[in-house]
């Protein structure tokens, strides 16, 4: 089976969050420090993700997480 990549979804391997609007992408920043059992890892690769998206949609980030 392939498994296929999910390149809008905050934690792939949860598949939580997805990141396709600029709403998205500010629920995501809220929600971030609340999603349990990923590792620092994976939740340095999200943080790298929404970045991305909120840079995509224009979505202004403070300095957090």
């Amino acid at each position: 089976m392939i498994e296929c990549q999910q390149p809008h979804l905050l934690f792939r391997s949860k598949r939580k969050e997805p990141l396709e609007n600029a709403s998205h992408v500010r629920n995501a920043v809220a929600r971030f420090d609340q999603v349990d059992g990923v590792t620092e890892a994976e939740r340095r690769a999200a943080w790298k993700r929404i970045q991305a998206a909120a840079k995509r949609f224009g979505v202004e980030l403070k300095n957090a997480a």
